[in-house]
C-alpha cells in the first residue's frame, strides 16, 4: 500500500468514528409515557397518565403517537457547554423544549440542544411527540442521555472532511494534492484521542492550526460559482399519511429556525404554501417564529404552488389555480410575490407550463427529476440552464438541477461533482444546487453550515454564494439569457405507470374538475340573474382541497393504501359538493314551472345531446309544439335535445293529447343493432365474439379502417424491475396473459335514436361489461365499460389499429396538444412507448384521421398504426391494495376525412366528458347564450367571477388546434367594459367591444383571460 493510500485509510477510519469523541455522557434520561392515535398539542398532554418507559420497551402500534417526556437537570461539569439530549425513541419525533417546539429527531438529527451554554442547576421539561409508524411493527425505546457536545472535537473533525475531500477529487498530481497529503499524514501523526480533555483540546487546537493554511487557499479567476439553496423537500403525502406530514412541517422548521439563531447568515428556502398554512393552524407559537424569520429575509417562502403539483395529470385551470392560491398566500401572510416555479420531484412537465407560468408572473423553472431518469443512459437529457419553449412559444429560464446523495450534504466532494457531472460541458459557468435532507422533511444540519463556512472560495472546490435562488436566476439574466434552448414538453423518461395507477382518484379528479367548472359558470349566471350570492368564501376552500389532492404522490398514485384511501374520500366528497352546488345554482336559473324543463349546455358551442328526460316526463315538444321522438331504455325515456353555447333551452313537457301514449311519436330508424352489427347513416360496425370490432366502414367514402381487431382487450404481466405503483417497464408485451374466453353479446337498444350492444366477458379473474353505443347522425361510438378487477401485477390495455399513415400521433394536454412520435427511430423516441394524455389522442393524415377520447384515461401508447389505451394496473407496492375493485369509465372513437383544423376531435372529446344537464322547471328566459365564439378553434375552459369580489366576470380561452385565428367573442349580457388580464386577473388592457362582441386574436394554443364588466 502506497503512503498516501495509507493516510487515507487513516483519516477516514477517524471520520467514521466521529460521533464516539463527538459526546461526553453525563447522565442517563428516563422517560414517561403514553401512546394516543388523538391530535394533541404539547400543553394538552399534561391530562393523560405518563407510565415509566425503559431501554428495550416496545410501545404504539400502526398509526399511533407516544408522547414521551422527562426532566432534566443541568449538572456542574456542563457548565458553559453545549448540552445535548441524545434520545433513541425507535422512530422520528417533534421536540418540545419548555413547551416550545424546538426540532427533531430524524434521519438528519440525531441530537436535540437544550443550551449551547449550559448554566448547573438549569432545569428543561423535554417532551417528545414520536410516531410509531404503520408497518405492523413497534418501535422499540432505545438509551438516551444527557450530553455534552464537544465544539473543539466538531470544529476538528468538519476541517479534516474538507481536507480530505479535496484532496480525493483534485488532481492527484497536482502542487495542491501533494500538500494536503502531506498536511493529512502530520495531523495522523500528531491526533490523539486518548489524551485527557484538556491535553486533547490543545492537541486538537495544533491540528487545526496545522490544516488553517490549506483552508485559507482560494480559487483562481475561472472558478465555477454554485449558488447554494438551502431547502427541505417535504411530500406532503407518500410513505406516510398527510396527518403525520403535520408533525413533519413543524420538525422541519423548528430544525431550521434552531439553526438560524446560531448561524445568522443562514437561508432558508420553504415551497408549498399548504405547509405554512398547516404550521399556522396547528403551531401558532412557530409559526409566529417562521413569520419574524421571513421578515428579516431567512426563511425564504418561494415556489410558485401551493402544493407541489403533478403537471401531467391536473387539468390547465388547476394548475393555474396552484399558483394562484400559492402566490396570494405568500402575499398575504408574508408580503412576498413568488418568481420562481419549484417543483423538484415531480414526473414530467406538460408542454404548456412555460405559458402557464409566464401568465401567473412565474419567470423561472426549477427542478430535479429530470437527471434521475434510472436507464435512460443512451440520450440524456442535455441541458442544465437553458430556456424552455411551450408548446405556443412562450418561453421561461430554466435550470435542472442534479440529484446528490441522500442527505445532500454540502460538501467539497458534493459541490465538485455538482460541477464536474453537468451535463451541459460549454456556455454556462454557475449552477443552482440544493442541500438538505428531502423528501420526509429535515432540512439542513449543523455540518451543512459549518462547510460553508469552509468553502466559500477554498481552492479545488466551486465558489458558493449561499442564498435565494432567485439569486442565481437573476445572475444568470445579468450575464445574458443561454443559447441553449428546449422546446415542448420535458418528457420524463420513466414512473410512466403514474399515468394510470390508482384509477379511482384519476376518474374522481377529472370529474371533479369538471364539477368545479360548472359550479363556476352557473354560479356565476345565478348571482347576476337570480341574485343568487356566489361563495367565494367556500370556493377558495374547496379549492385548496381539490389542489391537495393534486400533490405529485397523491393523484399519481404513489403512495400508501391509506393515503389513496383518504385522497379517495375528499375526492368523492367535493365531487358530491361541487355537483350539488352546480345543480342548485341551475335549479335556481329554471323555476318552478312544472310543465316545462330547461336544457343546460357549459361549452361554447351548441349542442344537440341524447338526454335522458326526468322522472315523469315522457315527452317534450318544441317551440312550435310538435313532439319530440322519444326512445325508452331500461326505464327512461331519451330525446335529442338542443342548447345554445354557455346557455340554456327550454321544452314543454308533452301532455296527453299533444303525444298520445297509444300513438307516440316514431321516426324512421336511421340505426340498428344486432349481435354482430352497430350501423347508421355514416358507419357500419362489425362486432365479433370477443366484443371487438373487426370492422369499421366509413360509408361517406367506403373505407375500412380498422386495421386488425380494434376494441381488443389485452391483459399483460406487469412487474417493472424497480417502483412498482410508478413504473411500466418497456418489455411489458413480451409477457402476455392469454384471454382466450368468448363474450357474450346481445342487443340492449335498436333505435330510433341510438342503437347498442352489451358485451360481457371474463378476463383472467376479473370480468368486463361493455355497453357499444351509437347514436344517429354520429361519427362516434362510445364505450361504457364497468370492469370487477381481481388481478395483481397485471395490466389491462385496449388495443385500437387502424389503417392510418402517421409517423406521429397528437395528445391532448392542458390548453392544447403535443405531438409524439410513434415509433422507435433514435432512443427519445424509443423512450416514449407510454405518454400522457387528456380527454383525445389521435392519429391523422393530411385529409382524415382516427381519434380515441375517453373520459378519465390518461396513459396510452401508439406504436405505429396501433393505439393502445391503458385501463387499469394493479401494482402491490407501496399501496398493496392498488385498484381492486369495480371501475366505471367511458372510451369512445370517432374518425373525420378533411384536415384535423376541420375535424371534431376536440369538440367531441369535450362533449363525452361535460354532459349537458336537465333540470325540472322552465326558465323565464325560455332561452339564453351567456357567451359564444365564432371560430371552433377557440375553447372557453372557464367562466367564473372575479377573485376580487367585484363580481365582473372572468372568461379563460384558448386556441385549441394549434392555429392563428381571429375571431369575435359575443356575449349575452350586457357589458360596460372589458380587459385582457393575465391569469391571476391583474389586468393588461381594456379592449374594444360594441354591439356586445369583442374582436379576439390568438397564436397557437394561445390562452387568454378576459375580465368583463357588466352593467349594473
Amino acid at each position: 500500500m502506497n503512503r498516501r493510500q495509507e493516510i487515507r485509510y487513516h483519516v477516514e477510519k477517524l471520520l467514521q468514528e466521529k460521533n464516539r469523541y463527538l459526546y461526553s455522557r453525563l447522565a442517563p434520561i428516563d422517560f414517561a409515557g403514553f401512546v394516543t392515535k388523538e391530535r394533541l398539542t404539547c400543553s394538552e398532554i399534561g391530562a393523560y397518565a405518563f407510565e415509566p418507559v425503559r431501554p428495550g420497551d416496545r410501545w404504539g402500534g400502526d398509526w399511533t403517537y407516544g408522547w414521551f417526556r422527562a426532566s432534566i437537570v443541568i449538572p456542574p461539569e456542563a457548565e458553559g457547554k453545549r448540552a445535548v439530549v441524545r434520545a433513541d425513541l425507535g422512530s422520528e419525533a417533534t421536540l418540545y423544549v419548555n413547551g416550545v417546539v424546538s426540532g427533531a429527531l430524524d434521519l438528519q438529527h440525531h441530537d436535540a440542544t437544550l443550551t449551547r451554554c449550559a448554566k448547573p442547576g438549569e432545569r428543561f421539561e423535554f417532551v417528545a411527540e414520536a410516531y410509531a409508524g404503520h408497518s405492523n411493527r413497534q418501535p422499540t425505546l432505545g438509551e438516551s442521555y444527557l450530553c455534552i457536545f464537544e465544539e473543539d472535537v466538531y470544529a476538528f473533525f468538519i476541517d479534516l472532511e474538507c481536507l480530505q475531500q479535496v484532496g480525493d477529487h483534485i488532481a492527484a498530481d497536482s502542487l495542491r494534492a501533494a500538500e494536503i497529503h502531506r498536511c493529512l499524514a502530520q495531523v495522523a501523526s500528531t491526533v490523539d484521542f486518548g489524551l485527557p480533555r484538556e491535553a486533547l483540546t490543545e492537541n486538537l487546537n495544533r491540528c487545526r492550526q496545522t490544516m488553517a493554511p490549506l483552508l485559507a487557499c482560494v480559487n483562481g479567476s475561472t472558478a465555477p460559482t454554485l449558488f447554494l439553496m438551502g431547502q427541505s423537500h417535504l411530500d406532503i403525502a407518500w410513505l406516510w399519511p398527510i396527518e403525520e406530514t403535520k408533525r413533519k412541517i413543524a420538525r422541519t422548521m423548528s430544525n431550521q429556525l434552531a439553526l438560524m439563531e446560531e448561524y445568522r447568515d443562514y437561508r432558508y428556502m420553504q415551497s408549498q404554501p399548504y405547509l405554512f398554512q398547516l404550521a399556522k393552524e396547528l403551531y401558532p407559537e412557530l409559526y409566529a417564529r417562521i413569520k419574524r424569520a421571513v421578515e428579516e429575509g431567512r426563511i425564504l417562502p418561494e415556489g410558485g404552488m401551493w402544493v407541489e403539483s403533478d403537471t401531467n395529470l391536473p387539468g390547465g385551470e388547476s394548475l393555474i389555480r396552484q399558483v394562484l392560491h400559492g402566490k396570494r398566500f405568500f402575499r398575504e401572510e408574508f408580503g412576498k410575490d413568488n418568481e420562481m416555479l419549484w417543483l423538484p420531484d415531480v414526473f414530467g412537465y406538460s408542454g404548456n407550463l412555460p405559458q402557464i407560468m409566464q401568465g401567473c408572473g412565474l419567470r423561472y423553472f426549477a427542478s430535479v427529476k429530470m437527471f434521475q431518469t434510472y436507464e435512460n443512459v443512451s440520450d440524456p437529457f442535455p441541458y442544465n440552464t437553458f430556456l424552455w419553449e411551450g408548446i405556443d412559444g412562450s418561453r421561461v429560464l430554466t435550470h435542472l438541477l442534479d440529484y446528490g446523495d441522500f442527505p445532500i450534504r454540502v460538501t467539497p466532494s458534493f459541490l465538485i461533482r455538482q460541477w464536474n457531472d453537468r451535463a451541459q460541458k460549454e456556455g454556462i459557468s454557475t449552477r443552482l444546487v440544493q442541500f438538505g435532507h428531502g423528501d420526509g422533511g429535515g432540512g439542513a444540519n449543523r455540518d451543512d453550515l459549518e462547510f460553508l463556512r469552509r468553502l466559500a472560495d477554498l481552492e479545488g472546490v466551486p465558489r458558493t454564494r449561499h442564498g435565494s435562488p432567485i439569486d442565481y436566476f437573476e445572475d444568470q439574466a445579468a450575464r445574458g439569457l443561454p443559447d441553449a434552448k428546449y422546446v415542448g414538453e420535458l418528457y420524463y423518461p420513466a414512473h410512466r405507470g403514474t399515468y394510470t395507477t390508482q384509477a379511482q382518484l384519476k376518474r374522481l379528479n377529472r370529474k371533479t374538475e369538471i364539477g368545479f367548472r360548472e359550479m363556476e359558470l352557473w354560479g356565476a349566471a345565478a348571482d347576476r340573474l337570480r341574485n343568487r350570492a356566489y361563495p367565494y368564501r367556500e370556493m377558495d376552500r374547496l379549492w385548496k382541497r381539490l389542489l391537495l389532492q393534486h400533490f405529485h404522490d397523491i393523484l399519481p398514485g404513489t403512495s400508501i393504501h391509506r393515503v389513496h384511501e383518504e385522497a379517495q374520500a375528499e375526492l368523492e366528497s367535493l365531487l358530491e359538493t361541487v355537483q350539488a352546488m352546480a345543480s342548485g345554482a341551475r335549479e335556481a336559473l329554471a323555476d318552478d314551472e312544472r310543465s316545462f324543463v330547461t336544457l343546460f349546455n357549459s361549452l361554447s358551442w351548441g349542442r344537440r345531446e341524447l338526454v335522458a328526460l326526468p322522472d315523469g316526463v315522457e315527452g317534450l315538444t318544441d317551440r312550435t309544439g310538435r313532439p319530440l321522438p322519444v326512445q325508452w331504455h331500461e326505464g327512461a325515456a331519451y330525446a335529442e335535445l338542443e342548447a345554445p353555447s354557455m346557455g340554456w333551452s327550454t321544452y314543454a313537457v308533452g301532455r296527453p293529447g299533444i303525444v298520445p301514449a297509444e300513438e307516440p311519436f316514431q321516426v324512421p330508424a336511421a340505426v340498428s343493432a344486432t349481435p354482430s352489427r352497430l350501423e347508421n347513416e355514416l358507419l357500419a360496425v362489425e362486432i365479433n365474439e370477443w366484443g371487438e370490432l373487426v370492422s369499421i366502414v366509413d360509408k361517406e367514402t367506403g373505407t375500412e379502417w380498422a386495421a386488425g381487431p380494434c376494441n381488443a382487450m389485452k391483459l399483460y404481466r406487469d412487474r417493472p424491475s424497480a417502483f412498482d405503483a410508478w413504473e411500466i417497464d418497456r418489455r411489458y408485451r413480451a409477457s402476455p396473459v392469454e384471454l382466450e374466453e368468448k363474450a357474450s353479446v346481445f342487443v340492449t337498444a335498436d333505435g330510433p335514436l341510438f342503437a347498442s350492444v352489451r358485451v360481457e366477458r371474463t378476463l383472467h379473474r376479473s370480468t368486463l361489461i361493455q355497453d357499444i353505443r351509437i347514436r344517429a347522425g354520429s361519427a362516434r361510438i362510445d364505450i361504457d365499460t364497468t370492469v370487477r378487477w381481481n388481478e395483481t401485477n397485471k395490466m389491462l390495455r385496449v388495443d385500437f389499429p387502424v389503417r392510418v399513415h402517421a409517423n406521429e400521433s397528437m395528445q391532448e394536454i392542458q390548453f392544447g396538444y403535443v405531438k409524439r412520435p410513434n415509433h422507435a427511430s433514435r432512443p427519445h423516441d424509443a423512450d416514449r412507448y407510454e405518454v400522457c394524455q387528456h380527454k383525445w389522442s389521435a392519429l391523422a393524415e393530411t385529409n382524415r384521421g382516427f381519434a380515441l377520447l375517453n373520459d378519465c384515461k390518461y396513459g396510452i401508447s401508439v406504436q405505429d398504426r396501433t393505439m393502445s389505451l391503458t385501463l387499469l394496473r394493479s401494482p402491490t407496492q407501496p399501496d398493496e391494495t392498488s385498484d381492486q375493485g369495480t371501475h366505471r369509465f367511458s372510451y369512445g372513437f370517432t374518425l373525420w376525412n378533411g384536415s384535423f383544423l376541420d375535424s371534431p376531435v376536440v369538440r367531441q372529446a369535450y362533449e363525452l366528458n361535460y354532459p349537458v344537464h336537465v333540470a325540472r322547471g322552465g326558465s323565464r328566459l325560455k332561452e339564453l347564450s351567456l357567451l359564444r365564439m365564432d371560430s371552433s378553434y377557440v375553447i372557453a375552459e372557464t367562466v367564473k367571477l372575479a377573485e376580487d369580489g367585484s363580481g365582473d366576470w372572468i372568461v379563460r380561452l384558448y386556441e385549441s388546434k394549434g392555429a392563428s385565428v381571429s375571431c369575435r367573442l359575443r356575449f349575452g349580457l350586457p357589458v360596460s367594459s372589458a380587459f385582457q388580464t393575465d391569469m391571476l386577473e391583474e389586468s393588461l388592457a381594456e379592449l374594444p367591444h360594441a354591439d356586445g362582441e369583442i374582436p379576439l386574436r390568438f397564436r397557437p394554443f394561445e390562452v387568454k383571460t378576459i375580465r368583463l364588466v357588466l352593467q349594473s
